[in-house]
């Protein structure tokens, strides 16, 4: 199963969203169709349906199950859903725990609605659990540092995501608003 975070979400500083989260699933054409949906970031009624038929055709393993729940979110996600979008997160985790992206996108929502330090906790855990793309991860982590005004780890954090994705500007633009002094 291959997770994919996804970028789009706005909070008033820029989130990279959901770090997290499409997962790749195999198996039902309907979760199939889900996972595509969700990586391409589709704004669409249909894929969301999609991705509820294939929740209630009960023929998912639990790995799956979890992912096409993130997947969902994902979609929700795109839409500005966030309620929804943090329901499917919530099953996801409770479905299976280990998965680095239910935990990762579940605290960028966490951050949309300005709770900080459970984003800061959600994108920990999934870190440590393992992401697909921990720039994106780092990078909404220091967000949520900003938020309470922890500017030393912000800094640390964007700095983590420009070495994990150097060609990327959006961690290069906050890092310009830092002026590093030495005691």
């Amino acid at each position: 199963m291959k997770l994919h975070p996804l970028a789009g979400a706005v909070l008033a500083a820029a989130i990279a969203g959901p770090a997290a989260a499409a997962v790749t699933v195999m198996g039902s054409n309907d979760a199939e169709l889900c996972s595509k949906s969700a990586f391409a970031e589709q704004n669409s009624p249909d894929a969301i349906r999609i991705c509820s038929e294939a929740l209630a055709e009960g023929m998912l393993d639990r790995r799956d199950l979890a992912g096409t729940y993130i997947n969902r979110g994902v979609l929700y996600m795109v839409r500005m859903d966030y309620k929804a979008a943090r329901v499917d997160f919530e099953q996801a985790i409770s479905i299976d725990p280990s998965i680095g992206e239910a935990w990762v996108n579940r605290g960028a929502i966490n951050i949309i609605d300005r709770r900080y330090k459970d984003g800061i906790a959600d994108i920990s855990k999934g870190l440590d659990l393992g992401t697909n793309e921990p720039a994106k991860a780092y990078y909404n982590r220091a967000v949520a540092y900003e938020g309470i005004d922890d500017e030393a780890s912000a800094y640390q954090d964007y700095q983590e995501a420009l070495v994990l994705q150097p060609g990327w500007d959006l961690p290069k633009q906050e890092l310009l608003r830092f002026t590093v002094t030495r005691k």
